[in-house]
């Protein structure tokens, strides 16, 4: 280990938004050892996930490319465990992968949700796993050694555990370790969390979170949720507990006198909603799938004391698919280029050290939800439905996000934007068909925020459907109406 080659530290956490943390300017939630990371860090203000949904996002941190290249185009609902076991990524370089080939000590502790989750894959030698991708807080089912079983206790704690007893056998390694801590929270359900946190947001006015009146296009989550304390009372005391854990982690690092040598890069799979835009979820909790930044939109903060400068932010726009070629250029790791390898993503790697990326002609934010698709400068958002099968023709979205930054007004219908639709539309396709591999192009499939059941060429071959179908009801408006805040606490 050297500072060249340092020990990492990847925390992913599941359905937060950078809203639901304190160094990004919410004064309600506790986060101080969230926070402790962007004192010490660098943190991102404009980061974006490649797809606001589970499984598709963390594949294309993975490996870099977007869901119509790897294939993962929903959370995964089939294939985690059992006798239908499928191993999603198979044969798709991840850049744990070749931080192995390149002498790093691999683990993981916590959420997997990529399919076949018996099985250690790309590149991990330690594999402490979730059996699929969530559920209930206690006693939750976890896999070691190929074997599943019901972990006694609280989750968050038990990865936290087993992430502590990784860090202890190789801190004084002379190789580097890489070690993913991949938390549940603060996903649902928002019960069983530790009492005494539940207890403390009693009092909280919860303003970070207004209940707005009901989107038209939310489903059943919003309806159980929306204007429920419990609920919010129990988001926020899962952010909080996984908080408590995310600084045993550093003061670990700190016991051993490893923490100046290690990265820690902290971030979100998705975004989240509780209660925003009026309704509760992410890029699943609409019919149709949405777009909207609370979904796409995730916390990155990335600490290395002897490297990255510290407290500083930035407003670069970033995604996920950029993520491998920064680690592995961080890490001073080469990064074979197969031809058409479908890695669309630059390094950031300069910026984390106090100087720029590399530039681009321009700087775009690309994502993708099945047949629904986003493209973002710093200045317009434009949302593309196609008409997939089974999937009628929804309406296209199109922010102003200078004069509308909390997309209240869609123009995809004005006159005077036509051109500037057109414009971005084709840049847009322009980028996918560069991007998307024939076989597993998302605005070709039925993909409805319900789960993929299998590989879309497994599927094909067995003649199996690969998405749940959606079972919701169809949006009671073809256009998002503006929205105003309704509900207050007592």
């Amino acid at each position: 280990m050297t500072p060249d080659r340092p020990n990492i530290i990847f925390i992913l956490t599941d359905d937060q938004g950078p809203w639901a943390a304190g160094c990004y300017g919410n004064r309600e939630m506790r986060t101080p050892n969230i926070d402790r990371i962007a004192a010490t860090g660098l943190r991102f203000d404009n980061f974006f996930c490649a797809s606001p949904v589970c499984s598709p996002s963390r594949a294309s941190f993975l490996t870099g490319q977007m869901p119509s290249r790897h294939g993962v185009h929903d959370w995964i609902r089939g294939g985690n465990y059992g006798a239908d076991a499928a191993t999603y990524l198979d044969g798709q370089p991840a850049y744990t992968d070749l931080l192995a080939q390149a002498g790093w000590t691999c683990g993981i502790s916590g959420k997997w949700h990529l399919g076949n989750s018996a099985l250690p894959q790309h590149g991990f030698s330690h594999w402490f796993v979730h059996e699929k991708g969530g559920g209930e807080y206690n006693d939750a089912p976890m896999i070691r050694n190929g074997e599943l079983f019901n972990a006694p206790g609280y989750v968050t704690h038990v990865i936290t555990d087993d992430a502590l007893d990784f860090i202890d056998r190789h801190a004084g390694d002379a190789a580097p370790f890489y070690l993913s801590v991949h938390y549940t929270a603060p996903h649902s359900p928002w019960t069983g969390h530790p009492q005494d946190i539940v207890d403390s947001y009693d009092d909280c006015p919860f303003d970070s979170c207004p209940q707005e009146e009901m989107h038209p296009w939310a489903n059943w989550l919003s309806r159980k949720c929306l204007g429920n304390r419990d609920m919010l009372k129990g988001y926020f005391a899962a952010v909080t507990a996984m908080d408590l854990d995310v600084g045993r982690i550093l003061d670990r690092l700190q016991r051993h006198a490893i923490r100046d040598d290690t990265l820690v890069v902290f971030t979100s799979d998705n975004g989240f909603s509780c209660g925003h835009h009026g309704f509760w979820g992410k890029g699943n909790g609409t019919w149709p799938l949405n777009m909207y930044e609370n979904s796409v939109k995730v916390p990155f903060l990335a600490s290395h004391p002897r490297r990255i400068p510290q407290g500083q932010a930035t407003g670069r726009m970033c995604s996920a698919i950029d993520f491998m070629p920064t680690l592995l250029d961080y890490a001073g790791v080469d990064v074979p280029e197969a031809p058409h390898s479908g890695r669309p993503g630059r390094s950031f790697a300069g910026l984390l050290q106090g100087g720029d990326a590399p530039a681009r002609d321009r700087v775009v934010i690309y994502d993708e939800f099945g047949a629904t698709r986003m493209i973002r400068t710093a200045e317009w958002k434009y949302v593309h439905r196609y008409p997939a099968p089974g999937i009628p023709a929804f309406p296209n979205e199109l922010y102003d996000l200078v004069n509308d930054p909390d997309e209240r007004a869609n123009r995809a219908d004005d006159p005077a934007e036509q051109t500037r639709i057109r414009e971005l539309r084709g840049l847009l396709e322009e980028w996918f068909a560069e991007q998307a591999s024939t076989d597993k192009d998302g605005r070709n499939l039925p993909v409805t925020g319900g789960g993929q059941l299998r590989p879309v060429g497994d599927a094909w071959e067995n003649g199996s459907p690969a998405f749940q179908p959606n079972h919701g009801p169809p949006p009671s408006s073809q256009t998002p109406a503006p929205r105003s805040p309704w509900w207050r606490n007592k």
